[in-house]
């Protein structure tokens, strides 16, 4: 976590169209909502009133040059952050987004062939450098994942193979280049061995939150004890 350090859990879902993102998204809800969390399920486009209609323009406008796409995406992402997803991690909720910065470097930078420093940066601007705890990357083979869609395609979906496939090249580069935060699942396996997975990172990743919450309050108990007369 970058920039803001607040004190609620950021995980994000990334992976090609079609990689069994949402369907992981609602597992994890749903696993932590049981154990009494509070969970904020968000999405990229879309997530606020005026991401809803970006949305719309950038999934279903018809043309749109790459650049006029990627402001686009970073207009929807700056409002995402400051609306929805900053102010639930302030009050310590579980926030978890189908998509976020890295579906712009993975989809400008590697299928709309922009430069990745320029994306990168734009994005950061974006978002106040606010960057997830852990991101997991379904990751499957477009061929795979397309055959799964179940509706009719959007500007992205129907960009064809190549642009898929060097849109899930990208992902992965992120995902070398950034270790700690990215979580690579095969998600050409099972839809329970994904979710395995996932579910045994999470629990790791809740006993960290947890042990940091712990010291920061020994660490303020300290500080209040050297404070007294």
């Amino acid at each position: 976590m970058t920039a803001h350090a607040p004190a609620g859990l950021f995980i994000s879902f990334e992976g090609v169209d079609g990689a069994g993102k949402t369907t992981q998204v609602e597992r994890l809800r749903d696993y932590f909502a049981q154990q009494g969390r509070r969970v904020v399920v968000t999405r990229e486009p879309g997530g606020t009133g005026l991401g809803v209609r970006l949305r719309q323009m950038l999934l279903h406008g018809g043309d749109i040059a790459p650049r006029t796409e990627a402001l686009l995406f970073a207009a929807d992402r700056a409002q995402h952050v400051a609306e929805v997803i900053v102010p639930a991690l302030d009050r310590g909720d579980i926030v978890i987004t189908d998509r976020y910065l890295d579906s712009s470097l993975a989809y400008q930078a590697g299928g709309r062939e922009l430069t990745v420093d320029d994306v990168r940066g734009l994005s950061m601007w974006a978002t106040g450098g606010l960057l997830p705890q852990r991101t997991y990357l379904l990751d499957v083979d477009p061929q795979v994942s397309h055959r799964r869609l179940t509706h009719g395609e959007d500007r992205m979906e129907s960009a064809g193979y190549d642009f898929q496939r060097r849109t899930r090249e990208e992902f992965l580069n992120l995902a070398r280049a950034d270790a700690g935060r990215f979580l690579v699942v095969d998600a050409s396996a099972g839809i329970e061995t994904v979710w395995d997975t996932i579910r045994t990172d999470a629990d790791a990743l809740l006993g960290g939150v947890a042990a940091s919450a712990s010291a920061g309050i020994s660490d303020d108990a300290q500080q209040t004890g050297e404070c007294r007369p």
